[in-house]
């Protein structure tokens, strides 16, 4: 039905008269007349019975003109309903990740959030990988980023970028400044490293490389804070593995010295974990999307951080 038609017969139907209709529309009489008779072709039924003396509406004409107010009726109500209701973004989101997630991606992600929307707010939530899932899984987190071991069928995964993992020695090791070195030279060395450092675990690839280097019987220190890693490895409490990128600042510092391999580091992918049953408020959404677009839009080389 066109609707212009129908807002036209509403307001003959009021003023039960079309040249008046004509004059509250500001329409010329023989549009009027037209639109009314468009109108009943539309509905096959006659709307009006007239005559010079008599304007009255027929059974249907009523039955239209009844249900025409109440959709005008409707429309008008919307800038009221509409009132308060305001564009910006507001709530709360939740994001768990691991400590070793270090991505200018997700920085940006954030920066642009909140730059769009500075009435949201968020919580970033620090815990190891398998914590980082279960969180997602339980619909305590919008959503997480994370190492993945092994997947969860009840979330869905997306990469979120792909860092290479180097072995590296503080400055009290007797290692640290010595070029030229090859992994026979870290047989027997203590070593520190992550909870997830398992061969059947999220970081399969350096766990491989530690028992290449027969580093795996000497383990003094492990933690699934990325921090308390390089803590222990500046203390010199053993050599231990670090992302490139994440060690490229205190290794130019001379803070934190780089051990073999040097051409065929781990690769270790982070992944974004969303759980589609976990029903999202709008602050939630919006950040959510807004990382998804920027992981869209960047192609994985932009993603690979070697450091």
């Amino acid at each position: 039905m066109d609707w212009n038609l129908l807002r036209t017969f509403v307001v003959i139907a009021e003023v039960k008269s079309i040249t008046r209709a004509a004059e509250r529309l500001n329409l010329k009489q023989p549009s009027v007349s037209n639109a009314l008779r468009r109108l009943e072709v539309q509905v096959s039924r006659r709307l009006v019975e007239r005559d010079a003396n008599r304007f009255e509406l027929t059974e249907v004409g009523l039955l239209v003109y009844e249900q025409g107010i109440e959709v005008f009726g409707t429309i008008s109500q919307l800038p009221l309903l509409m009132h308060g209701i305001s564009d910006d973004v507001t709530g709360h989101a939740t994001i768990a990740v691991a400590s070793d997630v270090i991505c200018p991606l997700f920085d940006r992600a954030l920066a642009q959030f909140h730059a769009n929307y500075p009435r949201a707010s968020l919580t970033i939530s620090v815990a190891p990988s398998a914590e980082v899932t279960k969180q997602v899984r339980e619909r305590r987190a919008s959503f997480g980023i994370c190492l993945v071991g092994r997947r969860d069928p009840a979330l869905d995964y997306e990469m979120v970028y792909r860092e290479f993992f180097g072995i590296f020695c503080g400055p009290r090791h007797r290692l640290h400044g010595r070029n030229g070195l090859t992994l026979d030279d870290l047989k027997g060395e203590s070593l520190v490293s992550f909870q997830t450092d398992h061969i059947f675990d999220a970081l399969r690839p350096v766990a491989l490389l530690r028992s290449e280097a027969k580093l795996d019987t000497n383990v003094i220190g492990v933690s699934s804070s990325l921090e308390e890693v390089r803590r222990m490895i500046v203390a010199g409490l053993g050599i231990g593995p670090l992302p490139l990128h994440v060690a490229r600042r205190e290794v130019a510092d001379g803070i934190l010295w780089r051990l073999p391999p040097y051409d065929t580091p781990p690769a270790v992918d982070i992944f974004l974990l969303v759980n589609p049953d976990k029903a999202m408020n709008r602050s939630e959404k919006a950040l959510l999307s807004g990382l998804q677009a920027l992981l869209a839009e960047t192609p994985l080389e932009g993603r690979v951080y070697n450091g």
